[in-house]
Order: structure tokens, then C-alpha cells, then sequence
């Protein structure tokens, strides 16, 4: 996001591992850093080296070209105010300006596939005695955790032939190092780092960190180059590729990544990149950076836009493939943890969106692309039909298909749903009951396991013909948000959230049609509908929350009780084109009133990624995570398959999973 501390910039490793920092040097957060990596692909993150400080020595004097800030508030040394450019495409490159007029190139570059990160210096102003000095700042913790001096860690390196190791403490990896200049030890502790971003969101925010020594180099004679790499898989053979030594091991990454980032077709699609990491053999969808891994409901909202829409059916057809057999008592997990302890499988709505995404890989699987086996048909088959007989028969937290032929879930202290914030230990929007967006998923799931069997068809004629019957109120002119409420029959929650909006929009098969749908799109976008997503909770209801803001219990309050989510207009807009015919004046309308706004906002960001969440208010600042993947997933997905003139429109015929040809059953 950009803040006074400029862009904030994000370089990841394909294994969950990242480097990311702000353009004007200062580290904000406690999970900015050079060198952070997965220990155990896609999590076990651990911070190795948190970023360095950098002094240029030319004859006119010496000039800081990075800052840091410590508490209570001291920025030190003044090397931000020499930032003359930033730009984060192809990667972060910066170019600094010293008083006398030396100018300096500085770029990160991470590779794909392994843990390392190559930072370099050259001098563009080709003059004579020009040095550089480059001190490190390492720790070796928990990328969640913060760091303090201690006598247990280990400054001294191993030395290696041109390479140093660094092995900060037990149980930790390695750091490899490899520069061509030269190294003096010179072990310093630097205390009370200060990140402003922490303190913000009300969490401990000052550490303390360890440096070894200086890297010098002379940049009058060329390049300076600093390669830093976990000892984990992947980098060794990394660094051994480059035995001419760190500019050799430089010029490879660079080659490598400018030739596999010039393959996407567009910025946005490059940044999905990002999010696409490995598990295991496989690959999954990450969250989001700093701080999600891979959690089930956000990989498989996330992986119809980035993987399907975007062109990595593949990527769809493998991930789809790995979670089929993780299917437990009806239920996909939400979350993994990231070491130790059992998969969570605390969500009502994952395995439901798991059978969505089956069913839009099979439709794009009988159009060509991607190739599926009949074996892997059958795999898919057999989750999908686990899930819905899970449901159907009832499963944990009280989830089960009600006699209406409605999907029931909930149990007190539980979030099962998307709105999933808890404030010491009480759910803030429970949604005990049968919840409106659950219904529609519901629907669709059952669309796609009656291609699969006629066996489901009397429970999709059922849900359909209960929804239609339970959830409009002709007075208010939209639908509840939760019906039997609490399980108590007959209470109805009318909350006016955006969740009302899956029934018309954002999935397939829509449960609500014609004028009901119009007045319920109408009255989204009147109450709920800004530049940059929908917010929450309408602001004229009871607990509306206008900023997303102040310590960990002030802001998941705030969490689904206004704050706008930018990923909501992805079924926004859908529903707003599907209401008014879907024809190609009608998509690009949309896309000058809903998505132009929000492609403004990004580009003042100076990234291709989607932040996770906004204020509610004007002028809707971006808040929480600040590289989300459902957010771009479904920026994509309505660029290259909602607005694309060629998308076929709302109710167009298609091939069901089976293959056979014709219109989903139940429309």
C-alpha cells in the first residue's frame, strides 16, 4: 500500500517465502524483510535477514542511502530523502541521488523456486572513487514474532570459500552469503527497531537485531552484488549455478526472472504469481502476504479468477486434484497451520466453493483446456459427492440439509462463514442459521453433483423452490441475510450485508431472477457499493463500523460491520450485468463505473495487487492485508471472463462436468 512511507513492494519465491519492504527503505512492519523463508513449503516462514543499511562514500563525503526507524519515533540515518525514483515492476529498483550528484541503481530480485535474494548496487554516474558499505541485519525468528538481543546468537560465520554461513542459532537455517566485495566482522546488536505499521494495529512493535560486519565494495569499478540464500532445498544448487560468484549468481537470477516475468500477459497477471506456491508435490493458492498461507475458502474463491480466468487451468486442475483427497466427514479444511498442530476445518462454506471451482474446471476441461483423465474425473467426482452426502446427512457444527431442503450450520463460539471475526473468544457476526450466500453455494454445489447424478436433483429443486419461498421481503425489497436464525424457526435477520448479492451474482447458477434480483442489485449498490469494493454492513444498520482501525479488538469489531472488501464487487458487478441483459454495452459500462475507479486507486498504489480491506468511509483508505489473492482473483475474473466481449452471457448454454451438452439442470 502506498503511506508516507511510500509503495510498499512485494517479491516472492513461489515456496511461500517473500522479501518486502516500502520504496523509501524504512521497514514498517515486522514481517518487511530481505530474506524470509518457508521452511516447510508453504509454511514453517522464518525471517533470516530483516534488511540492512547502506552508506555511500564518495570524496565529497558519506551519504546514507537507507533509513530506519526506532522507537520512539527517531528516523536514522537520513537515506530516504535520497530516493530520487522507485519503481516495482519488472521487480524493486531504486535509484538514489547523493548531494554531489552521484546517482546509484539499486535493485532486489528474488528467484522463483528457491530461497534467495539478490540485492545490487552500480553507480550510473561513472565517477572515480566511489565506495559502498552494506551492513546487515539478520535474526532467525518466527516471521509472527519479534526478536531481542540475546547471548545465544551467533554472529561469527563459517567461511566457505567465497561464501560466508551464517548459522544464527540452533534448529535455525543457514544463511548463505555471497558478495564480491569484502567482508569485515564487526558484530553489532542494533536495538528498538520501530514499526509503525504494528503499532498501528495495536501489537508489539519494536525489536532488537543482529549485524555481523560490513560488505564494502568499490562501485567505481562496476556492480555490486550481495546474494543472500537460506540453506534450505533449492538454494544450494541455486548458488552452485553461479560459480563465477555473486554478480555470476546476479546475472543468472536476473536472466531467469526477466525471461519468465515477460511471459504473462499482463502486470495483473504477474502479480497473481505471486499467490500460486508450493505444497508438497503440488501447488497451492496463498492467501495473501505478509501473514496468510493457504486457507481453503480463500484458494478456491481465489483460483476461479487467478487460475481459471487467468489463464493457468493447469495450476486449477492440480490444486482441485490435491485437495480431493483432504476431504474429512463432508468438510475441506480452512486452515493450515503453520507447524504442529491438525488442520482447522472451521467453515461451512469452503468445501462448497471446492464443488463450484470443480465444476468450472470440468466445463473449461470439455472445452479443451485443461486436459483431465477420466481417473482424475473420478477423483473429482468422488470429493464432490463426499461433500454433498456430508451435507446432506449432517456434519460437525451443526451443519446439515434442513427438512426445507435449506442448509443449516452454526453452533455458539463458532464462525463457519466468510465473516469469521472473533473479539476475545465472541463471534462477532455468528450467522447461526441458514445464511443467505451459503444457500446460493449450496444450490450451485448440487447443480453440479446432479451432472454427476440424478441422485441430487430433488434436493436442487428443493433448496431452490425453499429460497425462493423464505428469504424476499416484498416491504424491504431485498433478501435476509440469515434465515431461522440461531436455528430458531422462523427468526429472520435482515441485516443489510452484501452476502445477498450471491444470489444473484458471483456464481454460476442464480436463485434469484428478474425484478427481485433488479431491486436487490438496485439496493446494493445504493447502500453498500464504493470505489473500491462493498462494504460490510450497510451504514444506517446497528453496529456499523465507518474505519477499520485501533488495536487487534477494535478492528476485528470493525472487521465485517462496514469495512469495504474490494474481492465483493467481483459478484457485484456480475449480478449488475446479468440484471441488465449482459450485452457488451452493458459490460462496458460496468467497467467504466465500477472497475475504472478502483484501477485508479492501484495505480496510486504503484502495484498490480489487491489490497484485502478498505474503511468504510470516504476517502476508503486500503487497510489489512495488503497483497490479497481473492481480491485480484476476482479483479481478474471480471476483466477476462465476467466484461470480456466474448464471455458467453448469464443462462448461456454449457456443457455440464459429465460433458454432456446442454443447459445446467435447475436453472
Amino acid at each position: 500500500m502506498r503511506t508516507e512511507f511510500g509503495v510498499e513492494w512485494l517479491e516472492t519465491d513461489g515456496l511461500g517465502g517473500f522479501s518486502s519492504g516500502t520504496s523509501s527503505t524504512i521497514r514498517t512492519r515486522r514481517y518487511h524483510a530481505l530474506l524470509l523463508a518457508a521452511a516447510t513449503p508453504p509454511t514453517g516462514r522464518l525471517v533470516l535477514v530483516n534488511g540492512f543499511d547502506a552508506v555511500l562514500e564518495t570524496p565529497a563525503g558519506a551519504f546514507p542511502l537507507t533509513t530506519q526507524r526506532y522507537a520512539p519515533g527517531v528516523d536514522h540515518p537520513d537515506g530516504a530523502g535520497r530516493v530520487a525514483r522507485f519503481s516495482a515492476e519488472p521487480w524493486p529498483r531504486w535509484t538514489f541521488r547523493a548531494e554531489d550528484g552521484t546517482e546509484v541503481e539499486h535493485e532486489i530480485v528474488v528467484l522463483r523456486g528457491a530461497p534467495l535474494v539478490v540485492a545490487a548496487f552500480r553507480q550510473t554516474s561513472r565517477r572515480p572513487g566511489i565506495r559502498l558499505r552494506v551492513r546487515p541485519f539478520l535474526s532467525g525468528r518466527d516471521y509472527h514474532a519479534l526478536h531481542h538481543e540475546n547471548p545465544a546468537f551467533r554472529f561469527e560465520p563459517e567461511r566457505r570459500g567465497d561464501s560466508l554461513l551464517f548459522r544464527t542459532y540452533d534448529g535455525v537455517p543457514g544463511i548463505h552469503v555471497v558478495a564480491n566485495g569484502t567482508f569485515e566482522a564487526r558484530p553489532e546488536w542494533y536495538r528498538n527497531f520501530l514499526y509503525e505499521e504494528e503499532r498501528a494495529r495495536g501489537l508489539d512493535h519494536v525489536e532488537d537485531l543482529a549485524s555481523p560486519g560490513e560488505f564494502a565494495f568499490d562501485l567505481s569499478q562496476g556492480e555490486a552484488a550481495l546474494v543472500f540464500a537460506a540453506d534450505l532445498p533449492g538454494a544450494p544448487e541455486a548458488l552452485a549455478e553461479g560459480r563465477g560468484g555473486a554478480l555470476e549468481v546476479a546475472r543468472r537470477v536476473r536472466e531467469s526472472e526477466r525471461k519468465r516475468r515477460s511471459a504473462f500477459s499482463s502486470p495483473w497477471h504477474r502479480a497473481a504469481d505471486a499467490y500460486f506456491v508450493k505444497r508438497g508435490t503440488g501447488v497451492t493458492i496463498a492467501a495473501g502476504y505478509p501473514w496468510f498461507t493457504d486457507w481453503g475458502r480463500d484458494t478456491f474463491i481465489s483460483l476461479r479468477g487467478l487460475a481459471l480466468a487467468g489463464g493457468r487451468r493447469e495450476d486449477a486442475r492440480s490444486i482441485l486434484l490435491e485437495w480431493s483427497g483432504a476431504v474429512e466427514d463432508g468438510l475441506l479444511p480452512n486452515r493450515f497451520p503453520d507447524r504442529g498442530e491438525a488442520p482447522e476445518f472451521n467453515s461451512v462454506d469452503a468445501a462448497l466453493w471446492y464443488v463450484v471451482a470443480v465444476g468450472e474446471l470440468l466445463r473449461a476441461a470439455d472445452r479443451g483446456d485443461p486436459k483431465v483423465s477420466s481417473g482424475e474425473r473420478r477423483r473429482l467426482r468422488d470429493a464432490v459427492e463426499a461433500i454433498l452426502d456430508g451435507y446432506a446427512r449432517g456434519t460437525r457444527y451443526g451443519i446439515r440439509a434442513d427438512s426445507d431442503g435449506l442448509l443449516a450450520a452454526g453452533e455458539a463460539g463458532v464462525q463457519l462463514t466468510w465473516m469469521d471475526a472473533r473479539v476475545d473468544g465472541r463471534v462477532i457476526t455468528p450467522r447461526i442459521g441458514k445464511p443467505v450466500e451459503i444457500q446460493a453455494l449450496w444450490a450451485n454445489a448440487l447443480v453440479v453433483g446432479e451432472a454427476f447424478s440424478d441422485r441430487f436433483r430433488a434436493a436442487l429443486e428443493k433448496a431452490r423452490a425453499a429460497f425462493s419461498a423464505r428469504f424476499w421481503d416484498e416491504s424491504r425489497g431485498h433478501i435476509a441475510d440469515v434465515v431461522d436464525a440461531d436455528h430458531v424457526a422462523g427468526r429472520t435477520d435482515f441485516s443489510f450485508r452484501p452476502n445477498q448479492i450471491y444470489a444473484v451474482g458471483g456464481l454460476p447458477v442464480p436463485l434469484l431472477e428478474g425484478g427481485r434480483a433488479r431491486r436487490v442489485v438496485d439496493a446494493v449498490e445504493r447502500r453498500l457499493l464504493t470505489p473500491v469494493g462493498l462494504r460490510s454492513l450497510a451504514p444506517d444498520e446497528p453496529g456499523y463500523v465507518p474505519r477499520y482501525e485501533g488495536g487487534v479488538a477494535a478492528r476485528d469489531g470493525a472487521y465485517h460491520q462496514g469495512t469495504v472488501w474490494p474481492f465483493l464487487l467481483g459478484p457485484f458487478v456480475e449480478a449488475w450485468v446479468r440484471v441488465r441483459g449482459g450485452d457488451a454495452r452493458t459490460k462496458e459500462e460496468a467497467r467504466r463505473r465500477f472497475l475504472a475507479p478502483l484501477e485508479e486507486r492501484l495505480r496510486e498504489r504503484g502495484t498490480h495487487h489487491v489490497p484485502e480491506i478498505a474503511d468504510a468511509e470516504p476517502g476508503h483508505a486500503f487497510r489489512g492485508c495488503p497483497f490479497q489473492a481473492w481480491s485480484l482473483g476476482e479483479f481478474i475474473r471480471l476483466e477476462r471472463a465476467v466484461l470480456a466481449q466474448e464471455a458467453a452471457p448469464a443462462g448461456a448454454t454449457k456443457k455440464d462436468p459429465r460433458g454432456k451438452a446442454g443447459a445446467a439442470r435447475g436453472r
